[in-house]
């Protein structure tokens, strides 16, 4: 069966795709750098509408921190963060989690904005940004406002933005602390993960996060504060691995058995707090 094409809105402004969601609302289907949006299209898993292409729209490429929070516009590319001096220097974890999504071609055309509103379970940088405490920045027709990282995701590709929002921006703190990012990938290096394991540490404090095994990235803090006050040592590795891997409740797909990640849990969390340790 043929599929309608789609209405098709570019809009030259922030202004004007903001109204186009505000007068529109779910029905005003944005695209960004269209590589997920692309995938679930030509599998017929999705048939929008009508579109609004965001390439048009100005000032929503950029990176900077001047001093404070990293801010990343809602167009730059995954291949631009990977790529960018600032991110490096200030939080080279982040510029690792971007340089292993996919391959090349797709970090030249994902972006930011993309991966974190497309809320795909199984994307690599939602649990990096998680456990770095990033903040989205959602703008509509009645301002702005920010979003925690871990308030953000809601379920398989359900998010906190409201009908009438866009995502413009990402503000991640700055640290002094460490952090990790591990990937385990059941088929291919190039694959989308099976598990993915983010892990900062910061004045005494932890923050595991756990993706691409529920609806959204998984953290526990009670958990993590098994770590509080203590050597982060082998045991406490394998203990906090252990209650990850009980306390989550992992799908199965593809890439894996729910019985087969959980083994997989525990393992991917000790070995990032290793990692973390040996920083």
């Amino acid at each position: 069966m043929a599929m309608i094409a789609p209405e098709w809105h570019e809009p030259r402004s922030l202004d004007e795709a903001l109204s186009l969601r505000a007068e529109h609302g779910e029905e005003a289907t944005v695209v960004a750098g269209g590589s997920f949006l692309g995938i679930v299209m030509n599998q017929r898993l999705f048939a929008p509408t009508m579109l609004v292409a965001l390439r048009s729209v100005p000032d929503l490429d950029y990176i900077g921190a001047d001093g404070g929070p990293l801010r990343l516009g809602a167009m730059t590319t995954h291949r631009a963060v990977e790529r960018s001096p600032v991110v490096k220097e200030g939080w080279p974890s982040l510029a690792f989690t971007f340089s292993v999504v996919a391959s090349p071609r797709v970090r030249n055309q994902a972006t930011v904005g993309g991966v974190v509103a497309d809320a795909d379970y199984a994307s690599d940088p939602p649990s990096m940004l998680a456990a770095l405490e990033a903040r989205v920045v959602a703008r509509s027709v009645r301002g702005e406002r920010e979003i925690p990282m871990d308030e953000f995701v809601l379920d398989h590709y359900e998010t906190a933005l409201e009908e009438d929002e866009l995502v413009t921006e990402l503000r991640i703190p700055r640290s002094e602390g460490r952090s990790v990012y591990r990937k385990f990938c059941s088929r291919s290096s190039e694959d989308r993960p099976c598990v993915s394991v983010a892990a900062a540490q910061e004045d005494g404090g932890l923050r595991v996060v756990v993706g691409a095994v529920a609806g959204r990235p998984q953290y526990f803090p009670e958990i993590c504060d098994l770590a509080r006050g203590e050597r982060l040592s082998g045991e406490v590795a394998t203990e906090i691995g252990r209650r990850y891997a009980e306390e989550i409740e992992p799908l199965s797909d593809s890439r894996g058995s729910a019985r087969y990640r959980r083994r997989v849990i525990a393992v991917e969390v000790r070995r990032a707090l290793e990692d973390l340790n040996h920083d």
